[in-house]
């Protein structure tokens, strides 16, 4: 039984095999963008040894824009195309331009072709993130402790697939060469098989796509006038700030850089201790998702991105003091619980911020409850704040990390979440007036 804002208690049913199944398929899916990603890297980087022209790393970093710039520019299509025609019918897209586009990729060693498969890529993810995203908010309507459940789980099954398809990458490519690639796509047609066949249209889809629905222009134009984005400053710089590590940590963690020679953390770290210390973070982010989802029935959205900013302002204390204290650890019994207690601060800071991203999901869930017809388009800026958030930091992150090292990185960090602090008391205003509410259409209310 959950008591649902607004209303008198109404019994709910448990997450059912559909959603279980449409979150395996995100696992699965990720997996496979993942997997892609980083066999690609392999891929040029033995193309340029082979003495083909022209790949340099400005071509590297070309082809992952394009991944993003492609999410970024059809997330809102795919959403609106899924309110059209069902959030069910277009997640089929998604596998099926992947599987596209990793066949390609196998058969190709052209890097305007390649390009194309970037592209490809790009728009699986537009596709399958708003329909997958409006098929959530879609069966957990009116259920809190559901869609907190759910939009937890989504990040933790994107994350998880990601990560694994990047482990899985290099011993993959390794074996099988490009024809890892053509693996890939039996991958991705599992994913298709798992959405055609175990997930069901959910309950209200017929009622929905029968409703009015926005058309592309006057999304385009509406929708920045609208409280829609009222979480677009903050979910962008909590995403930059994540983003900007996700593209430099890795870097400046195995490399010892005698530029800054009393910053510990650019000592030089082998890839055993990178992957003890990933697999460590990965441990506590995920039970932080986890449990910051399961308690969305008694925490306001806002409150728990408030305390997810503000653990991850901790986190920059805490990584700064390891930073320049780890030198003199073992000076003293002082500076050792010093920096073990900043260690504690710094997982403690983690695991409040990995609410955030749950948090935000709901939030997104919770404004398109305003516009049952339009779930698709409301539920695919994920995909747009996403895209702009992690391009924002990498770009942030190569020039902090220049000019200041791992400090660079920390601060950078700080400021990013102390902007994401900014236009959270508007937000956390307004909040009562999201969710459950009088169906519109999107644009038809005033800003």
């Amino acid at each position: 039984m959950i008591r649902a804002r607004g209303s008198g208690p109404v019994p709910f049913p448990a997450m059912d095999r559909s959603l279980r199944a449409v979150l395996f398929g995100t696992f699965t899916l990720r997996f496979s963008t993942g997997l892609t990603g980083a066999m690609l890297a392999f891929y040029l980087a033995d193309l340029a040894d082979a003495g083909q022209s022209g790949i340099d790393a400005k071509v590297v970093g070309l082809l992952a824009a394009l991944f993003y710039l492609a999410e970024l520019t059809l997330s809102p299509l795919f959403g609106i195309l899924a309110d059209r025609l069902g959030h069910h019918r277009v997640m089929l897209y998604g596998p099926a331009f992947g599987a596209i586009a990793v066949v390609m990729t196998a058969l190709t060693s052209n890097v305007v072709v390649l390009g194309g498969t970037r592209i490809l890529e790009g728009a699986s993810t537009a596709a399958s993130v708003p329909s997958i995203l409006g098929y959530i908010a879609l069966v957990t309507a009116r259920n809190e402790v559901l869609r907190g459940k759910a939009a937890a789980r989504f990040e933790g099954a994107t994350l998880a697939g990601l990560g694994a398809g990047f482990i899985a990458a290099p011993k993959l490519f390794e074996i099988l060469g490009p024809n890892a690639f053509l693996l890939n796509a039996l991958f991705y047609g599992g994913s298709f098989l798992i959405y055609r066949f175990v997930v069901a249209d959910p309950t209200g889809e017929r009622e929905a796509l029968a409703a009015r629905h926005t058309s592309l222009g006057r999304y385009l134009s509406l929708v920045g006038h609208s409280h829609v984005l009222l979480l677009a400053p903050t979910w962008i710089a909590v995403n930059a700030s994540i983003g900007l590590w996700f593209s430099q940590s890795l870097f400046q963690l195995a490399k010892a850089n005698p530029e800054f020679p009393d910053q510990w953390l650019l000592r030089g770290f082998s890839a055993n201790e990178i992957t003890l210390g990933a697999i460590a973070i990965a441990i506590v982010f995920g039970a932080g998702i986890i449990w910051w989802g399961d308690r969305f029935d008694r925490f306001r959205r806002t409150t728990i991105i408030t305390f997810g900013v503000l653990g991850g302002v901790g986190l920059v204390a805490a990584g700064l003091v390891v930073n320049h204290g780890a030198f003199q650890a073992g000076a003293s019994t002082g500076h050792s619980l010093l920096i073990g207690g900043a260690g504690i601060v710094f997982a403690a800071g983690l695991f409040l911020l990995a609410g955030a991203t749950p948090a935000a999901v709901g939030l997104l869930a919770d404004v398109s409850e305003r516009f049952p017809g339009d779930r698709g388009a409301i539920m695919g800026l994920y995909s747009v704040f996403l895209a702009v958030g992690q391009i924002g930091g990498s770009l942030i992150g190569g020039l902090v990390a220049d000019a200041q090292g791992m400090d660079g990185l920390l601060l950078a960090t700080g400021a990013l979440l102390l902007v994401a602090l900014v236009p959270l008391s508007r937000l956390r205003g307004m909040e009562h007036h999201l969710g459950p509410g009088v169906p519109s259409v999107l644009g038809d209310e005033p800003a």
